[in-house]
């Protein structure tokens, strides 16, 4: 079976970066087939635009632009990439860098597909900081990815102890996140106590049901805008916006940039 190294991917890398020991990659996948294989150090891979199908020992999954995925060093896994052009953004990171951070890995191992917004919302700002590249973006990033491992951290913990209604809402809101959502619909779905949804939603999400479902909407649009193929205004709408304003104001205020600045980064 093949390892690769630092930096090592299958495919066309366009850049390479080293933050103080974290290796982040740019690349085009070429490769319809990739055999087994598996990397020395543990990484995320977060698809920018096409799809790409992995696998590994105990799921399959298909990856889509937006799709974020981590896995832990010498886990064995799989790809295969459909036609079309595809691109993924890779952040390696050393055994050391656990633990010279004191970071904990005992909860994060194998490979899972990650799925909360505010999660992949972090590692779109660490592909942002990869583009900028000044002096201040290696600190930026070390910042963002401990605040991800913090968070997959306390996920993992307070798994065990989650309601089942937390699952059920999460996955109907990733279904239902372009449509009008009311606190009284969710409530009546899940057959819970709307005040009872709305105390605990933030102990389980870390922020409020608004703020989730904007989360993922921004998600959405930062899948579509690297295509180039749509305007603000379609965009919005897509991504179940009122109108381009407010997807404006909504992005800047969790990218910290416009979505045209954002797409310029890109280029």
């Amino acid at each position: 079976m093949n390892t690769l190294r630092n930096g090592q991917f299958f495919g066309q890398t366009n850049e390479t970066l080293d933050f103080d020991g974290l290796i982040i990659t740019d690349t085009e996948y070429t490769h319809p087939y990739v055999d087994w294989h598996y990397h020395e150090n543990a990484y995320f891979t977060f698809i920018l635009q096409g799809n790409v199908i992995e696998g590994n020992k105990k799921e399959i999954y298909e990856c889509s632009a937006g799709t974020l995925l981590y896995h832990h060093w010498e886990d064995p896994h799989y790809n295969i990439k459909p036609d079309g052009f595809t691109r993924g953004f890779h952040i390696e990171i050393p055994r050391e860098w656990f633990e010279s951070l004191n970071v904990s890995k005992d909860n994060i191992e194998g490979s899972f597909n990650i799925k909360n917004p505010e999660l992949k919302l972090s590692m779109y700002k660490i592909f942002k900081e990869s583009k900028i590249n000044d002096i201040e973006s290696e600190a930026s990033t070390q910042e963002l990815l401990l605040t991800i491992f913090n968070e997959l951290s306390s996920k993992k913990t307070l798994s065990e102890k989650k309601p089942i209604w937390v699952k059920q809402i999460d996955e109907l809101l990733h279904e239902t996140y372009t449509e009008k959502l009311n606190l009284k619909g969710l409530s009546n779905t899940l057959n819970i106590h709307p005040i009872h949804l709305s105390r605990d939603f933030n102990k389980y999400f870390q922020c409020n049901l608004g703020d989730y479902v904007r989360k993922l909407k921004i998600n959405k649009s930062l899948s579509i805008l690297p295509t180039n193929e749509k305007s603000l205004t379609e965009i919005a709408l897509e991504c179940g916006f009122a109108d381009q304003s407010h997807f404006i104001r909504c992005f800047k205020e969790n990218m910290g940039v416009t979505p045209l600045k954002y797409r310029k980064i890109l280029e």
